[in-house]
């Protein structure tokens, strides 16, 4: 193993565990406070939450976690064997599976319908209350556990790679 590749899924490690920490504060607090809002403000809120997430950190390390991730599983699939590969691209699979592709999937697209409504319409906070506040924060659970499940399956996997590299003093 390349020190390339070793940073790198050290990196995955972090970033997954972040990813997961964000995802985890939006289905734990902050969509629950959206809520109670009564409508007009949790709608409000998460129309300028999801325009300002394109701005930030945040989506820079999202996006490129999903690159790293396919040259993680491509590494782990070519150049390891045994259960350190099998752990490595499981990680990697699981975030872009369960974390990248729920994103493109399922909250992208009701983060569109909802950047479109009108916020004084009786519709908007029917469609806050009844769709978007349940399916929104139901994907975005599945999000938060597959970023910290890739992250668990990252470190266990570097760790079983490294331990076989390793010689006792």
């Amino acid at each position: 193993m390349t020190l390339v590749v070793f940073v790198l899924m050290q990196f995955a490690i972090l970033a997954y565990a972040l990813v997961a920490g964000v995802f985890l504060a939006f289905s734990d607090f902050i969509m629950r406070s959206l809520a109670l809002t009564g409508g007009v403000g949790g709608v409000e809120a998460m129309q300028v939450i999801n325009r300002e997430v394109f701005r930030w950190l945040f989506m820079a390390l999202f996006l490129g976690m999903a690159g790293i991730s396919v040259f993680l599983a491509g590494y782990a699939w070519f150049g390891l064997d045994g259960p350190a590969a099998t752990l490595i691209l499981l990680a990697a699979l699981v975030y872009l599976v369960g974390c990248f592709g729920v994103t493109v999937a399922f909250n992208v697209p009701l983060n569109e319908a909802l950047a479109g409504m009108d916020l004084s319409l009786d519709a908007t906070r029917e469609y806050w209350q009844q769709t978007y506040l349940p399916r929104w924060t139901f994907w975005n659970s599945v999000r938060t556990g597959a970023a910290a499940l890739g992250a668990a399956l990252m470190l266990f996997g570097l760790l079983w790679m490294t331990q076989g590299q390793a010689r006792p003093a």
